[in-house]
């Protein structure tokens, strides 16, 4: 994790999906809150390219700040709190 390449816009992926609900649109079959949102959303929402987005959420997917869930074809991502409050007490005891 900590040789990934800190982003502004990864930043601003992870503040959005703190509340989803607020920043995407709802989906056709599953909810932004529950199931998280999919690539094409955030690609939308950043104005990127879909395979930008999805990069960017798969790195984040992949250090584990995210979780994924498959519905149909599509995949779909959400924050996964527990993980980011025990990176954040990481850091806040300096480790």
């Amino acid at each position: 994790m900590l040789r990934t390449p800190v982003s502004a816009r990864r930043l601003d992926i992870l503040e959005c999906l703190k509340d989803p609900a607020a920043h995407f649109p709802p989906g056709r079959e599953a909810d932004p809150v529950e199931d998280g949102v999919t690539a094409d959303a955030v690609a939308a929402r950043f104005g990127l390219p879909r395979k930008v987005a999805e990069a960017h959420l798969a790195l984040l997917a992949d250090i584990g700040l995210l979780r994924t869930k498959r519905i149909r074809r599509r995949l779909y991502y959400r924050r996964d709190e527990i993980r980011i409050a025990e990176v954040a007490r990481m850091f806040e005891k300096g480790w």
